[in-house]
């Protein structure tokens, strides 16, 4: 998250206002303060447990803990949904289960290490089963219930990992901790690693980031249409002021909307890339006159008219994809030469003089023959044509990679995570 001098003065104040002695206070004054969106508040609650712990030193229990006692504990806290004792017993739990090491008071502490061993998750029945005897549950039916029970549960996690974190920060140091232990704002997570939680999150703020860009656009658009200065009447116009262009002559422009075309390789990892950017695009439907999307493995099918039908339910969208277009031959690799020669083929005529087209894929082709002059051919017919590749610019060229190859006939972009793809998408669309 960006934090500029605005945002730091903005934080001493709070400071000032709130004092240091509530804890929970002055976390929210930060918070308010300091996020500009709710995806980072993960990331700052994190990195406020770091720098502001609620305890400070290892206070080990005087027995060892018993694992099936702790358990018991726990399920009563979460029946209960006693967010304090569920903290302590957070406390109990990485005191006795999440050391590891062999000096004097273990050399780190683990929260998977915890929560393997104490199985929170296996509780669920359990509470359930509380709660209903308590009639503290009567107004959920059993699937929220359940739903309630798992947001409880992953409380006690996120309340084990601040711990072990705590801990951990304070033999090796807090800045080291908050840098390469706090899980990053799902925006600068690689798409090729992404694991399915993140990709859920990126896809929920698909709709903001889509807003946001198109406002870029349509700012982008006013300054175009203004039209630039026509040198040659602009002098001839200075004739009757000496010589002194006074009057300046603008080229009017008639501005059409562009069209887009996007070309997505939808194997493997590359999948939540594209996934994300197709859903990215659809939502910025209305800047462009007309947008057809294509997919493929190692044959292409066009997928708008899934696109428009699947927006209401985004997470389902890669999935459709797969299962109803024909993307496959007699191989499930991907093979980018047979696509892009398939696409000129079948459907050439969705690349015309007012066409931009984006490729999205790693360019990885598996061996196969790239079919160059299939990509100068798009190349040629378009009015620009950009490539999004979601791998780092150090792995280009290495094993099956193409990109250098492609890269000489079409320019080629690093575009690992939402963070790059937002700021590339609203510097290559086109007015």
């Amino acid at each position: 998250m960006g934090i500029g001098t605005g945002e730091t003065l903005d934080a001493a104040r709070v400071v000032e206002v709130l004092g240091l002695t509530d804890r929970a206070l002055l976390r929210e004054g930060l918070a308010a303060t300091l996020l500009h969106t709710e995806g980072q508040r993960r990331v700052f609650d994190a990195v406020f447990d770091v720098y502001f712990p609620a305890r400070v030193g290892v206070h080990a229990t005087e027995a060892p803990a018993d694992r099936e006692e702790l358990r018991n504990r726990l399920a009563e806290a979460l029946a209960a949904d006693d967010r304090g004792m569920m903290a302590q017993l957070a406390v109990e739990a990485v005191d006795g289960f999440g050391g590891y090491g062999s000096s004097p008071g273990s050399d780190g502490w683990s929260s998977y290490q915890t929560l393997e061993r104490l199985r929170p998750q296996t509780l669920l029945a359990r509470v359930r089963d509380g709660i209903r005897a308590q009639e503290a549950g009567a107004g959920f039916t059993d699937r929220l219930l359940e739903d309630e029970i798992r947001r409880r549960i992953q409380v006690f996690r996120e309340q084990v990992a601040a711990e072990a974190r705590r801990r951990v920060a304070e033999r090796r140091g807090r800045d080291e901790i908050a840098r390469r232990a706090v899980a990053t704002t799902a925006d600068r997570v690689d798409f090729l690693s992404a694991g399915r939680d993140q990709l859920a999150e990126l896809r929920r703020v698909v709709q903001p980031l889509a807003r946001k860009l198109a406002t870029r656009l349509a700012a982008r658009r006013r300054r175009a249409a203004r039209g630039t200065i026509d040198l040659r009447r602009t002098l001839r116009g200075s004739l009757s002021t000496g010589g002194v262009p006074i009057r300046p002559v603008l080229r009017r422009r008639r501005p059409v909307r562009p069209e887009l075309v996007l070309l997505c390789d939808v194997s493997g990892s590359v999948s939540g890339f594209s996934d994300f950017t197709m859903l990215l695009v659809q939502a910025l439907h209305d800047q462009f006159s007309k947008v057809r999307v294509f997919a493929f493995v190692n044959q292409i099918d066009e997928v708008t008219r899934m696109l428009v039908h699947g927006a209401a339910d985004p997470g389902a969208l890669g999935t459709r994809i797969r299962s109803e277009a024909a993307l496959t031959g007699w191989h499930g690799s991907s093979d980018y030469g047979v696509a892009f020669g398939e696409f000129t083929e079948r459907y050439g005529d969705a690349v015309g003089s007012r066409t931009t087209v984006f490729v999205l894929g790693d360019a990885r082709t598996n061996m196969a023959d790239p079919n160059l002059p299939a990509v100068r051919h798009i190349a040629e017919r378009a009015r620009r044509v950009y490539w999004l590749n979601p791998e780092s610019r150090s792995q280009w060229g290495t094993g099956d990679s193409a990109a250098p190859a492609y890269a000489e006939v079409i320019e080629m972009y690093e575009c690992r995570n939402a963070r790059q793809l937002s700021a590339l998408i609203a510097r290559l669309l086109p007015v």
